[in-house]
């Protein structure tokens, strides 16, 4: 997801950067009175941005102010979706505990993501693990990305990853289910010769 909204971070202020830039550079252009295309609509330095023939030309048309009003609307969902994508995190900062005398405890999301990685790495036919945290405080879950070596059997590996390292997750945070999707790949490797 966060290489999704990366993307379509970087594309959207391309285009909003170029088109303001263009505008404001045209805009300037005609307040400078200098030359500007015959198709642009302001001219000259006393100008402006809609008369009245352009405001009045489309009234008469039942269909007009309801689509613009349309347009406009889902730009602006558009617009409030992209701001509150930015303040959603991709990983989880903190898992909140119980420690079952009414208290709770924080643990760094960083920190079991440390220990889920070394406990998957230390499997044997493990090469690498990475862990993502995600979901709510009081509900997390967890992606895992498997590099298995070749000899690695995926079977093996994933019941040793249940077995152990999620199960002392669970254990030591004190959560009833920990949610994973695992995600294997094996290591690139040439491949053998037999003689």
């Amino acid at each position: 997801m966060t290489v999704v909204l990366r993307r379509v971070n970087r594309v959207l202020l391309a285009l909003i950067g170029l088109a303001l830039v263009l505008v404001g550079g045209a805009v300037l252009a005609a307040g400078f009175d200098l030359s500007v295309p015959s198709w642009w609509p302001w001219y000259g330095p006393s100008d402006v941005l809609l008369s009245r023939a352009d405001r009045l030309r489309w009234r008469d048309e039942g269909w007009w102010w309801p689509v613009v009003i349309a347009v406009l609307g889902v730009i602006v969902l558009l617009a409030l979706w992209w701001l509150l994508a930015q303040f959603r995190r991709a990983r989880l900062a903190e898992i909140l505990i119980d420690t079952g005398d009414g208290e709770a405890a924080t643990l760094r999301g960083r920190t079991l993501e440390a220990v889920l990685e070394a406990d998957a790495t230390a499997q044997d036919g493990v090469a690498r693990a990475r862990v993502a945290l995600t979901g709510r405080r009081t509900a997390p879950r967890t992606r895992m990305a498997l590099l298995l070596e070749p000899y690695a059997s995926p079977g093996a590996a994933l019941t040793s990853l249940s077995t152990e390292a999620l199960a002392n997750a669970r254990t030591s945070t004190g959560l009833t289910a920990l949610p994973t999707e695992a995600r294997l790949r094996a290591v690139k490797h040439r491949a053998r010769r037999v003689t």
